[in-house]
């Protein structure tokens, strides 16, 4: 059984260096705790938002964000972020070329998707991004998640493949949220789901430990 990392969404977009997108608290300062993540990993994995700027759910003025929408796939409005071609859509410094990772997906490519997690391109969870069938064809058993944002993208992720039976640790010190109180709500439900949560590397190492005790 292998083990493997998940950067969700670390993009410049989520951060400080992009104010006028979606800055998460201290979301610039993540790379280093992804990089350990995947220090510990058989494998690694990348996503990224990659949204149109004309996408259906984009509003001009922050104070308009979340409000729901009646679209398939784009359930609440956001400011434009994460563009292809701007400096919102790249990675954080210190991370890999997406080429450079084992696998990477870009998710919320049409006008009218904008998904959370990772491992589907609707929000009914019916059309892959493939994330899950190559976790299953490389032999994982057990996922490492960290990323941006904890109350988003990787909550929703994290919860994806605890579903599809992976073993799964959300890794806190590479994780931000939006709000603090975001980050409680997901914490609680992410445990409630089986999900492992690891608040320093001590903690992921020991876990880690257990989950190659039961390797076959």
């Amino acid at each position: 059984m292998k083990i493997a990392s998940f950067d969700v969404d670390a993009q410049n977009g989520f951060t400080s260096n992009v104010p006028q997108e979606l800055p998460v608290p201290e979301g610039d300062e993540i790379a280093v705790d992804l990089n350990t993540m995947a220090s510990r990993a058989d494998l690694r994995l990348g996503s990224k938002d990659a949204h149109p700027a004309n996408a259906a759910w984009v509003v001009a003025d922050p104070a308009h964000m979340l409000q729901p929408l009646q679209l398939a796939n784009a359930d609440l409005t956001w400011v434009s972020h994460c563009v292809p071609g701007t400096p919102g859509f790249e990675l954080l410094p210190g991370l890999p070329a997406p080429i450079d990772y084992d696998y990477f997906v870009w998710k919320g490519v049409e006008p009218d998707l904008h998904p959370y997690g990772a491992c589907y391109h609707d929000l009914a969870e019916r059309r892959s991004t493939g994330v899950i069938e190559y976790l299953k064809v490389q032999q994982v058993g057990a996922v490492i998640v960290g990323g941006l944002a904890l109350d988003y993208c990787v909550r929703t992720t994290a919860r994806q493949l605890r579903q599809a039976g992976f073993q799964v640790l959300l890794y806190l010190p590479a994780c931000r949220a939006l709000t603090q109180a975001g980050a409680i709500e997901a914490c609680g439900a992410l445990a409630a789901d089986g999900v492992i949560l690891c608040g320093d590397e001590a903690a992921l190492d020991h876990q880690l430990s257990l989950i190659k005790e039961d390797r076959p």
